[in-house]
């Protein structure tokens, strides 16, 4: 649950970026120590996220559960291009509305990532409690559709706040928009939480039979991540614009950039064969983690795979 910045904690963070030390000069903060390791997996995220852009994006024929993760993909490497640009700019050469700039896009992006990933996990949650329904009545399109109605709302937010509150300057238009803002993360976070608890006990029953898909295993690790590196980010930002809460502002963002380095490492550690001898492309091992051939060719013919799920419905 983030909100967007205010001037005040702007103002926090230019102004906390060094301290000066007894002789005349400017010593390191947490904050500075906190970029650096930020700049370096930002960079790592950036490159692995690309990878898999270019992969499904060229490489691998898309099937609807893919283009939740291209789209997861997109707003990752740009949440990590705009923390980048963001430490860049305070460095090389400050620019007040650059850094406004920068640090709103990161917020739209994070808000993006979030969003996508709940809706991510509620259609794999529905997909299991309701196969029969999602196989004759989902819209062929509705992976697409989802997607682009998160970037348009998400951008519709952020665009509004940024032109109210810092354009305009209107304070009372600018609070409704901030509690417009808590609201919707408010009511996407408890999505994402109880859509992945029923995956995670559907699978652990599942288990018992046999090894659950790659594709449930997947949503649930990146979820997990998530919540262990992507949520300090929200609640501490939150925390510190109602309570003036003192916390560093670089490390829930270096946990942030961890989050979104992290899921493509969980794409391909999924989707690797253990005991393959023969080496294999990052293509084939992708491919492998977000949906065999036998389900790409199904979702292409406009019908959803054959899931666990189903074969235990069948037998």
């Amino acid at each position: 649950m983030t909100a967007s910045p205010t001037p005040e904690q702007l103002e926090y963070i230019q102004d906390n970026a060094t301290e000066p030390s007894p002789d005349g000069t400017e010593k390191l903060t947490l904050d500075d120590w906190m970029r650096f390791p930020s700049l370096l997996v930002s960079l790592v995220g950036l490159v692995g996220n690309s990878l898999v852009l270019w992969l499904l994006g060229f490489r691998i024929p898309r099937n609807p559960f893919s283009v939740y993760i291209l789209n997861l993909a997109a707003a990752d490497a740009l949440f990590l291009g705009n923390t980048f640009g963001s430490i860049i700019s305070d460095y090389v050469s400050y620019s007040e509305f650059l850094s406004l700039v920068l640090t709103y896009l990161t917020y739209t992006f994070y808000t993006a990532g979030l969003s996508l990933l709940a809706a991510i996990s509620t259609e794999r949650c529905l997909a299991v409690l309701f196969p029969i329904w999602c196989r004759c009545h989902r819209p062929k399109h509705a992976s697409a559709s989802v997607c682009a109605a998160i970037w348009a709302v998400v951008a519709l937010l952020w665009g509004t706040d940024v032109f109210f509150c810092y354009y305009v300057i209107n304070d009372g238009f600018c609070k409704k928009v901030v509690t417009i803002e808590l609201g919707w993360l408010t009511l996407v976070t408890p999505v994402l939480c109880l859509s992945s608890l029923a995956l995670l006990l559907r699978v652990q029953c599942g288990s018992r039979r046999r090894q659950p898909p790659r594709l449930y295993l997947l949503v649930l690790l990146i979820v997990l991540v998530f919540l262990l590196c992507g949520v300090p980010m929200g609640v501490l930002d939150f925390l510190y614009i109602y309570h003036n809460f003192p916390v560093p502002f670089y490390l829930p963002r270096l946990l942030a950039c961890v989050n979104s380095s992290a899921n493509p490492f969980i794409y391909f550690f999924l989707g690797r064969q253990k005991h393959k001898r023969r080496r294999e492309s990052l293509r084939v091992i992708l491919q492998r983690a977000l949906g065999d051939k036998q389900d790409s060719g199904a979702w292409r013919e406009g019908r959803p795979p054959h899931t666990h799920h189903d074969s235990e419905m069948t037998t």
